[in-house]
């Protein structure tokens, strides 16, 4: 891959956690391509395993479900036993589910037939806290072990969800804006161990998750599109290269050393615009 600049990462043990989807799996292969040896988490072990082929022998995949302690536990005994102790991990695991996901921007009780607030599944709410909140905590938990004594580098996923709730996806929108919290939380509880911990607010990026809100089945733009990129200053959406910058950045402890507790937007000027 073309990096836009190139850190040095050689002494690096990364785990990337959802990397088996479109973000992360880039995220991991910008750190590889820069020396570091990285694992690559995911639920579909199919996805990491090709994604890993890619990459080399510094590469290692792990099919790891996020939500169980005990997997986590044996995918850090996997890691540990090929690279050594982590000292660089990615929450990227993370996600929003059509349970917790209204069809209507506005309450509308005239609106027969559309799922609204009041539909919303309990177990959609809860499925869409864990895997962006609980799986960031536990998997922190076992990993962060490592970093007690040596210090390290943890970066966590949010979203523009986590500045401003978009309508349609409470729960999520929630969850981000733990996400975000829970970074602040960390940079000052492990500052005393040398663990730097801040976070990446990407802005709008089409990933397989979301492709089905933002085109229609034949290719066209929706109208939930037409909103976003009206709202996004630069008129596109994100290119996973994007990225690659600002993680490197916060990767390289010279350029970011003392750079902690932090949420960084990627968006095209997202935030900042007030629509006026």
């Amino acid at each position: 891959m073309k990096l836009p600049f190139s850190v040095d990462l050689k002494d690096k043990v990364a785990v990337v956690t959802g990397a088996g989807g479109v973000l992360m799996s880039e995220f991991a292969k910008a750190l590889c391509a820069c020396g570091a040896k990285v694992a690559l988490l995911d639920i579909n072990g199919d996805a990491v395993e090709a994604v890993a082929k890619e990459m080399g022998e510094n590469a290692l995949a792990v099919k790891c479900n996020c939500l169980d302690k005990a997997d986590i536990q044996n995918a850090k005994k996997t890691v540990n036993e090929k690279f050594g102790a982590v000292n660089f991990l990615i929450n990227g695991a993370g996600g929003n589910n059509p349970r917790a996901t209204c069809d209507n921007e506005y309450m509308t009780p005239d609106l027969e037939g559309a799922k609204d607030f009041f539909a919303l599944e309990e177990s959609g709410l809860k499925f869409v806290f864990d895997l962006n909140i609980t799986s960031a905590f536990l998997v922190t938990q076992v990993f962060a072990v490592d970093m007690i004594k040596t210090g390290g580098n943890i970066i966590n996923i949010s979203s523009m969800n986590a500045f401003r709730p978009l309508t349609k996806i409470p729960a999520y929108s929630a969850a981000k804006a733990g996400i975000s919290n829970f970074t602040e939380w960390l940079a000052v509880h492990f500052a005393p161990c040398n663990i730097r911990c801040n976070a990446i607010a990407p802005g709008f990026f089409v990933t397989n998750q979301n492709r089905g809100l933002l085109f229609t089945a034949d290719g066209q733009p929706t109208v939930r599109t037409g909103k976003i990129l009206a709202a996004t200053p630069q008129k596109r959406f994100g290119d996973v290269s994007d990225l690659i910058g600002t993680l490197l950045w916060l990767a390289s402890d010279e350029a970011s050393g003392f750079v902690t507790g932090v949420v960084i937007p990627v968006d095209g000027g997202f935030n900042a615009y007030s629509g006026v």
